[in-house]
Order: structure tokens, then sequence, then C-alpha cells
């Protein structure tokens, strides 16, 4: 089940300080518009898993129904898949430190051909989707990913961020995206985290100045009304 938090109360709570306003996009542009899976791979889904986010296996549903929306829209799918810098050793040793005596094995498991590298066979990936690695949290860290190549090539404008964690990856991602002035969206039921406490933080953060809060009910209509209406 996706993290019991309610998205509309923290919109309302912060419209009461900026004129009313919850959400800034009313509409999409489903052929500009991208959606990012991040990081929904067997070393964060499954159970015994070295980086295992239980509520992550509750949110495929949503994350599928997104995926099929934006597809028969004209929109890309793009999975985003952590993956071990061969130079970790030189380019990220401050993680390593951060991580401790978990560091090799963290290593290891998000090294391409690793089983928990690979992404969790639930998902729809259809054909025309992407699978996009990256090195660092954020799909747009300079240089460790080649995801705004990808996105600058097809004229993307919008982002929709879904996947684990909220609050890592999934939140470094949206808070890059919007600062390479992307239109950012969170789809609030198809993201998790460890508790619903930092789920429900950085929803309230993101949502500040960062991105839109969205349910994937709320994406699906307004995907639907935008392929209506080309």
């Amino acid at each position: 089940m996706p993290h019991a938090v309610d998205h509309d109360a923290i919109l309302d709570r912060l419209a009461a300080a900026r004129g009313g306003v919850r959400n800034v996009f009313d509409t999409i542009d489903p052929r500009r518009t991208a959606h990012l899976v991040v990081d929904m791979q067997y070393g964060f889904m499954e159970e015994g898993a070295p980086v295992e986010v239980p509520a992550a296996r509750g949110i495929v549903e949503q994350i599928n129904t997104i995926s099929r929306a934006v597809r028969d829209a004209g929109g890309i799918n793009i999975f985003l898949r952590y993956t071990t810098p061969e130079d970790w050793d030189r380019s990220w040793t401050v993680f390593m430190q951060r991580m401790g005596t978990s560091a090799a094995q963290h290593r290891e498991a998000f090294t391409p051909g690793a089983h928990y590298h690979d992404l969790w066979d639930g998902l729809d990936i259809g054909d025309q989707d992407l699978i996009v690695d990256k090195h660092r949290f954020s799909g747009f860290t300079h240089g460790t990913s080649g995801l705004e190549n990808v996105l600058q090539a097809r004229g993307i404008d919008t982002v929709i961020i879904s996947g684990t964690l909220t609050n890592c990856c999934c939140e470094s991602t949206a808070r890059d995206a919007m600062q390479h002035n992307y239109r950012v969206i969170m789809a609030t039921d198809a993201n998790a985290a460890l508790t619903d406490e930092e789920h429900a933080a950085t929803l309230h953060i993101l949502a500040m100045v960062f991105a839109d809060l969205r349910s994937s009910d709320e994406l699906v209509t307004m995907i639907g009304q935008a392929s209506q209406a080309t």
C-alpha cells in the first residue's frame, strides 16, 4: 500500500501562505512529458535487499498506471537505475565514508550484472520506454548520467517523479530538475520512503518551491484531458 499521507492537507497548508495557490501546473502536454521512475531495482525492492524499502513494493501498481497513461498519450517513461560508479574509489570517496562498513556490499549490489542492479520484474516496461543509468542520487548530477541529454533531445519540459526513496534519490532528482527549469510533479502515492513521516516531510519540502503534488489518479486524469484536447 502507498504511504498514508494526505497530500491535499500539505497543499492546503502551504496555499494559506501563498495567496491560495496549491499546485502551479493545471495542465501538461503529454508529448513533452517524461515519467521518471527512480531506482525501482531489486536492491531496493526485494525482501532482505541491501537497501530494502518495503513500501516500494506497494507502489508498483500506481507507477504502472502512470506509465501506461504517459505511454498511451505520446510521452516517454524513463526508468532510472542507480549504478555503482566504476571509479567510486576516486570520485565518490565521501559516500564510501558515509556508508561505513556497508560500503562494499552496496558497491557490489548495484554493479551492472548483479541481481540487485536489475529493475523489478513487476514493472510495466514497454518497448518504447528507456532505461538510463545514473551514478549519483540525482539523475541530473553533471557528468554522471545521460538523462538530461535524453530530455533535451525530446523537447521535454515536464517531469513526473515516481520511485524510491522519496527522501533520497527521488527528492534529489526533483530538486535538480526544477533548478534545470523543468516543471516537476511528484506522484504522491507512487513514491516510497522507509516511513510515512519521511515521505510526508519530503512532499512538504518539495511542495514549498520545487514541485507540484499529484496522486496517480489525478495524473491520469490530467493526461487524459490533455490528450482529448489535442
